[in-house]
């Protein structure tokens, strides 16, 4: 099988992953039938995990191992989980990737799993205020193609949102490998991030302060 990951990519990642500080598990699920980018996605994680003693990688399979896809709140293949590996188990971040991350989404993927294995993200001590007073569940989507060179940064930011408080989870979806869920959200741009099923909507690459804001007329606090 042809690696994904080339030589110079391979040197790139070695030398990022040395920031890396704390265990992290990349948990993968896919499907046997009726997924186009199961194995690439499966492939790619795999790849990288297999750069440092610090990642661990975890295969499932959506269906037989359904029990573990709630669990982890994952209804999609393929399907990704960056969550932080500790002595007594796994710490879920909400961290989601539905769809593969190639292209600009591959920078996405290492930022998430440096900060994850950091246990800390870059936010604002305003943000991570806010974001960890909230009470109820808010679950983000944000909408990505893999040509998109802002998208990351919207990634970024909402992965590192859900890393604040255990009742936020932040999903990317490539919208293209789910087109009816980009249908239903109106995707006609991306980034685009959905917020609690369209209780709000958040078009670009947004600051921080914005996406604050559009999560609090989300759960009606503004």
């Amino acid at each position: 099988m042809e690696k994904l990951l080339n030589a110079d990519v391979i040197a790139q990642l070695n030398d990022v992953f040395r920031e890396l500080q704390e265990p992290v598990s990349v948990l993968y699920f896919g499907k046997e039938a009726d997924c186009d980018y199961c194995d690439t996605t499966r492939q790619l994680a795999e790849e990288v995990t297999a750069l440092s003693d610090l990642l661990h990688f975890a295969a499932h399979d959506l269906k037989s191992d359904s029990e573990i896809a709630d669990q982890y709140k994952v209804d999609k293949a393929p399907g990704l989980v960056i969550a932080a590996k500790n002595d007594d188990g796994v710490t879920d971040y909400g961290v989601r990737y539905s769809g593969v991350p190639s292209g600009h989404e591959f920078t996405s993927l290492v930022h998430d799993i440096i900060n994850v294995s950091k246990r800390q993200t870059t936010l604002s001590a305003e943000t991570r205020e806010f974001l960890q007073g909230i009470t109820e569940p808010v679950h983000m989507q944000v909408f990505v193609t893999p040509t998109c060179p802002y998208c990351p940064q919207a990634v970024v930011l909402a992965h590192q949102m859900a890393m604040e408080n255990p009742l936020v989870t932040a999903e990317m979806v490539e919208a293209t490998e789910f087109p009816e869920l980009s249908t239903r959200f109106n995707v006609s741009g991306v980034p685009q991030t959905t917020i609690n099923d369209g209780a709000a909507t958040v078009i670009g690459a947004a600051p921080e302060v914005q996406m604050v804001s559009e999560i609090q007329k989300a759960l009606g606090l503004n």
